[in-house]
């Protein structure tokens, strides 16, 4: 029911940077709890990454990411896994997923364990992962491949056109920035918080 929610949101949707969501597209956006998220309860800011277990700059760029959060305790940070790359990326995206709903406490370690993997993921390699983090239990389920398709449909709302690609206020960053020129522009949607 979520996904012809979202597909009919992206069908009618006007949405632009300049224009605030739609509520229900906000909250699908933003609060989702099927989609892992770390920091700030009630953030000033959030970002909103997406991101791909097998994209060698996302692997660079993930960790700048929590660090601005553990910088910035306003900061909340979104992740929307976005297997673009292969069937190894939605593999590992939907154990992951899974693992963030059942398993919540040991999400980030499996998370930063995938994402520190240089090369793609196999079978074993998210094996690997899964038993180094305590979550080889975990088995992908059908929650997690809904999750994938719906951060699909909102990707393609935002004009996503890879990975990584990272909202920060409503600001679309593509790509893999420096640290400094991300935190940078966090340091500027923060003053602007303030200043509203």
């Amino acid at each position: 029911m979520r996904i012809l929610t979202l597909i009919f949101l992206f069908c009618v949707s006007t949405f632009s940077m300049a224009a605030e969501p739609q509520p229900q597209l906000q909250d699908l956006l933003f609060n989702d709890p099927n989609t892992p998220a770390m920091g700030a309860k009630n953030p000033r800011l959030t970002l909103v990454s997406f991101t791909d277990y097998n994209c060698p700059y996302c692997k660079q760029f993930d960790p700048e990411l929590e660090k601005i959060v553990h910088k910035y305790p306003e900061v909340r940070l979104v992740v929307k896994l976005l297997p673009f790359r292969s069937e190894s990326s939605a593999n590992s995206a939907r154990i992951a997923l899974t693992a963030w709903r059942q398993q919540p406490d040991q999400f980030w370690a499996l998370h930063q364990r995938l994402m520190a993997k240089k090369g793609y993921h196999d079978d074993a390699s998210i094996l690997s992962a899964q038993q180094k983090t305590g979550t080889e239990a975990i088995k992908a389920d059908g929650q997690s491949g809904e999750t994938l398709q719906m951060n699909l449909i909102l990707s393609q709302v935002l004009g996503v056109q890879g990975t990584p690609a990272t909202l920060v206020g409503k600001t679309m960053v593509p790509g893999a920035i420096p640290y400094d020129e991300l935190e940078a522009l966090v340091k500027e949607e923060l003053a602007k918080a303030d200043a509203s």
